[in-house]
């Protein structure tokens, strides 16, 4: 009897965590909901290629004010000390080139370079600094076309797994009227397995659109967020009213925004200044040194009572005589160069005006065929909900209430496709004009 009441109590013991775990179930893990912009802000942030295109913008910024230093004077401070093996005659050295057995230098060096080239190669360096800017752009305008087209892709995702959900209870729903009317003796057994059939093919289609949505969950998430993580929803609604501009507009604003043509205008000034800097190569350079310090045999600013302190300075003129056609194939090299940066941009400006034309007509296309899906799904619905009647009432085949739902489901799903391809087509537009389309 002991042995039993101490097992009772271990038993009540063990019992009382659960009973307020019941009590006090653990609270349900938030889940993130993030709008468009907000996952846009992410993916900028956590973008490997857009982070690229911002460092090679960066790194041409510094190249710039590199080649800018170069045109400006320089001061080093030289300190040396020479020691030669002397004659043993008045500490005279053996070494023609010294001029003592002990020289001691400690000299600031103000230095400055007068060079054709630099000046041109300061100017290209400004232009691909700009060509590296635009470029950065292009790269951001890509990247807002990848998420939103993963953004609404999760979302259209999300709503035809409702549809599909939707359907796969009316499925259920009908197999049960079908099973009760051949109860009463009202339909042939072949109505319940042609509902069955239709049922089973609904559970199908609803666990594709399952593994559908993940997919696109896992995707976004990828790209927006730098560790894993897909406990987040989507807050926009796909369906929400987006206002696109007209024709004109977009074209007035590709051709003052547009990154590529931008690049592409840079990329020419990029090859002027290169092919003026390699016909530098022809023209004389000059060179300034002025010295200031000591240059003595002993480290001291006096000697004997003597100032060791002195200045002195050099002038350099190099005048280019002969290298041997050097020049002359580095000029070809950047006239080649500039004819091909030109072909490029008259190419990237023809493509710009066929682009916005082609995109518009396909956004255009996309609203008007969204309007037209929307409605069909609506009849679709009200045609399956009225057959459904029908059938109840004797005056339907099964096969006629199948071939509804199959329309339905179709309808509902084609009509979230729309949506999709129309956001999308809107943000393909946003990378010729830089305007983001959301509501």
């Amino acid at each position: 009897m002991r042995f039993i009441h101490h097992a009772m109590v271990i038993v009540a013991v063990l019992c009382v965590p659960l009973a307020q775990a019941q009590q006090n179930p653990p609270a349900p893990v938030h889940q993130l909901r993030l709008s468009l912009s907000e996952a846009l802000n992410l993916a900028r942030h956590n973008s490997v290629s857009y982070q690229l295109a911002l460092t090679n913008a960066g790194v041409a910024r510094e190249d710039k004010k590199q080649a800018l230093a170069t045109l400006l004077p320089s001061v080093v401070y030289d300190n040396s000390a020479i020691y030669s093996q002397g004659t043993g005659i008045d500490d005279t050295p053996k070494f023609i080139a010294s001029n003592a057995v002990h020289e001691y230098i400690s000299q600031a060096n103000i230095h400055e370079a007068i060079d054709p080239a630099a000046f041109a190669e300061f100017r290209r360096k400004g232009a691909a600094a700009a060509v590296a800017k635009a470029q950065a752009e292009v790269a951001s305008r890509g990247l807002v076309v990848t998420v939103v087209q993963n953004y609404w892709g999760m979302a259209a995702a999300q709503l035809k797994l409702e549809a599909l959900q939707k359907a796969a209870d009316e499925g259920e729903g009908f197999l049960k009227l079908t099973q009760d009317l051949e109860h009463g003796g009202e339909v042939a057994h072949a109505d319940v397995i042609k509902a069955q059939l239709q049922v089973n093919d609904r559970r199908r289609q609803l666990q594709a659109a399952r593994l559908a949505l993940l997919n696109a969950r896992l995707d976004l998430a990828v790209l927006i967020f730098p560790n894993f993580n897909n406990n987040f929803e989507i807050a926009d609604d796909l369906h929400a009213s987006a206002n696109m501009p007209s024709l004109e507009e977009f074209q007035q604003r590709s051709a003052q925004r547009n990154p590529e043509i931008h690049a592409a205008i840079e990329s020419v000034r990029e090859s002027d200044y290169a092919v003026a800097s390699s016909r530098a190569g022809f023209l004389p350079s000059l060179g300034f040194d002025y010295l200031y310090g000591i240059d003595a045999t002993r480290f001291a600013t006096r000697t004997d009572g003597i100032s060791n302190l002195g200045s002195g300075a050099a002038v350099t003129l190099n005048i280019p005589i002969w290298n041997w056609g050097s020049t002359q194939s580095k000029v070809k090299q950047a006239e080649l160069r500039r004819e091909q940066a030109k072909r490029e941009l008259s190419l990237s400006q023809r493509k710009l005006l066929a682009e916005i034309q082609s995109l518009y007509a396909e956004a255009e296309t996309a609203s008007s065929d969204l309007a037209s899906l929307n409605q069909s799904a609506e009849l679709a619905t009200e045609s399956l909900r009225l057959t459904t009647l029908r059938y109840k009432s004797g005056e339907a085949t099964v096969f006629e209430v199948v071939d509804a739902q199959n329309t339905a489901a179709t309808a509902n799903v084609a009509y979230q496709d729309g949506a999709l391809k129309f956001r999308v087509t809107l943000a393909n537009l946003q990378t010729l004009t830089g305007d983001l389309v959301t509501q």
